[in-house]
């Protein structure tokens, strides 16, 4: 079949991403809405602890992480999970399935968001759900169309927005926490049986981490990527996990478990004690890190849906790039239109469980063809072996089987 008159071989995706805009980008994703609600449902399971369960998310997360690192230097390309583990486990079938399971992730991702958003703004403008839905998907599937550098510069703008709204709570409410904080009541458990908590509580804070894998789906408009790309997603998971034990540890000394726990805007509640217009401008922030979060899945879905298709994995006129813009602009049209009926369509339920389940399951595969790949190929000075896989995979296994074992208890 040929190429369009607009397809990848004559209008290649433009290179046009450095380490900084990846690194914005990388956070961006990760920060997303994530903390700024889900501290209150964390500190529901692992109570005092919610530092601690969030560091084992983070070390979780830190040892896919690495195996993305060398599978993006070896196979620079968009689709980049499906290309793994089509190369790790020599199944074009099993590609396939991965990349399917990534762009349904980004999908209802998104779609979670955008009703978020809803929820966020009746505090400051009353229109139908509807309308704000669809205004809201065209103008960001625009952006995610428009250009890659403009729509990671938005992002980024974005994510200088998130940050400040965290290092806001950290300096205002931690600043107001006593001297005499007993610090390792948030990091060492008292009790063995506590551990099940902090694993539960881990298992939802692993959401918070999502987004650092979206990374290698830009790899075609990365300089330099078999560079770049490591640096950005080591830099980006460094600097997210750094912020949210901050934020988590000022969380469970600012508010009582029970607030903590119940709470529906975790860090709107902890400053607004301390300033009457701090809710106002958290829950401000708050728009800005769900648009960063649905702008950044926009575009890795529409990334993964075109380097399927340049990769004969999906029809061919999805890889069809812009003259102009040099994005994926079928993909991309095709990405905000099916969020768009989801959104409509779907009601507003916690997807995070959900969410994480898929992704981890991901991540084992990802971190297995790590694994066989550096098994079959021999050790050269462009690829050489790095990373712990088979760690990586038993970690994600682990707290797949822990949330597993919670369900089925809570179950019987």
């Amino acid at each position: 079949m040929k190429h369009t008159e607009t397809g990848p071989k004559e209008f290649p995706l433009a290179r046009r991403i450095g380490l900084p805009l990846l690194t914005f980008y990388g956070l961006g994703t990760m920060l997303g809405a994530g903390i700024y609600v889900l501290v209150g449902k964390v500190a529901a399971s692992a109570g005092m602890l919610t530092p601690l369960a969030f560091m084992v998310a983070a070390i979780i997360a830190y040892f896919t992480a690495l195996s993305y690192c060398q599978l993006v230097a070896r196979y620079p390309l968009s689709a980049g999970e499906a290309c793994y583990v089509e190369h790790g486990f020599n199944s074009k079938r099993y590609g396939i399935i991965v990349g399917y399971l990534v762009i349904f992730t980004g999908i209802i991702s998104s779609a979670t968001l955008i009703n978020g958003f809803v929820g966020y703004l009746t505090h400051f403008i009353d229109l139908p759900d509807y309308v704000t839905i669809t205004l809201m998907l065209i103008l960001l599937g625009l952006i995610a169309a428009w250009g890659i550098a403009e729509s990671l510069w938005l992002a980024a703008v974005f994510t200088v927005i998130e940050v400040f709204g965290l290092l806001l709570v950290i300096v205002v409410a931690g600043g107001a926490l006593p001297d005499s904080i007993p610090w390792q009541q948030a990091f060492i458990p008292d009790n063995t049986l506590i551990w099940g908590g902090v694993l539960s509580g881990a298992f939802l804070a692993f959401y918070a981490f999502i987004g650092f894998e979206d990374m290698v789906n830009i790899a075609e408009e990365v300089k330099d990527p078999r560079q770049t790309m490591p640096r950005g997603i080591i830099l980006a998971l460094i600097i997210a996990s750094l912020l949210y034990l901050m934020v988590a540890f000022v969380a469970v000394f600012s508010l009582p478990q029970s607030e903590l726990a119940a709470s529906a805007a975790p860090l709107k509640d902890i400053l607004e004690p301390h300033h009457p217009m701090a809710g106002t401008l958290i829950s401000l922030i708050s728009l800005f890190a769900i648009l960063n979060g649905l702008l950044a899945q926009l575009i890795m879905a529409s990334r993964v849906l075109y380097g399927m298709a340049f990769q004969g994995r999906a029809p061919a006129f999805l890889a069809a790039v812009g003259k102009r813009t040099q994005t994926p602009i079928i993909a991309t049209i095709i990405i905000t239109a099916v969020v768009l009926i989801f959104a409509l369509w779907l009601p507003l339920v916690t997807l995070a469980k959900t969410t994480s389940f898929i992704i981890l399951i991901i991540f084992a595969l990802i971190n297995l063809s790590l694994w066989r790949i550096q098994r079959k190929e021999p050790e050269d000075k462009a690829h050489k072996k790095g990373g712990w896989p088979l760690i990586g995979t038993l970690l994600c296994l682990f707290l797949i089987g822990v949330q597993s074992y919670n369900l089925l208890f809570s179950a019987g």
